[in-house]
């Protein structure tokens, strides 16, 4: 049995070349993969994401995505566990992966696209920072529920404290955590 596929899309909005606190604990939780296992690494707030129209109740259905977007739903079928690699903006999540995530709803009513269900199959899980932990309860909850709605498995969210760049790397307990977080799932 081959090792699952891990889609870790980052959602930043930093300038890019920047390596935010979120996305390096989710790089030390990468690392603790065993080896070999495929990983596929998307940054949203550098893909062209279009707004989402709503047409659920007017047309009812959606044209097949193009461009990134394709990009984004070839990428998060082929995946067994997607992980939102997200810090916390606002007590949310930052406007890429919101976009992204309105997609969903365009995917389900794509004729012929089987969506909502192979959805089911994977697994969701969140890494975020954020100055307190508190903080990040709104963003957990939220991603906690998306995964419900598609009868996924919540895989849990493994939080450090971030704030200035590089702060998460003194939180020892999130780093020590990052290290056993995705392996549940990586041996599954």
């Amino acid at each position: 049995m081959s090792a699952p596929h891990t889609l870790f899309l980052t959602t930043s909005t930093r300038e890019p070349g920047h390596v935010g606190n979120t996305e390096w604990l989710a790089r030390q939780a990468a690392q603790a993969l065993p080896p070999g296992s495929p990983q596929t690494w998307l940054n949203l707030a550098h893909m062209a994401l279009p707004p989402f129209v709503d047409q659920r109740h007017t047309t009812g259905t959606y044209a097949p995505p193009e461009g990134d977007m394709k990009t984004l739903l070839e990428a998060t079928l082929a995946a067994d566990h997607i992980v939102f690699v997200s810090p916390v903006y606002w007590f949310s999540i930052p406007s890429p992966l919101k976009t992204y995530l309105d997609h969903w709803s365009a995917w389900m009513r794509v004729p012929g696209l089987a969506f909502k269900e192979p959805m089911g199959t994977k697994t969701l899980s969140l890494i975020t920072t954020s100055g307190d932990r508190a903080k990040a309860q709104p963003i957990i909850d939220s991603v906690a529920l998306c995964a419900q709605f598609l009868s996924m498995t919540w895989g849990g969210a493994l939080w450090g404290k971030g704030g200035p760049p590089g702060a998460v790397q003194a939180d020892a307990q999130a780093i020590a955590e990052a290290r056993k977080f995705l392996l549940a799932s990586a041996t599954a």
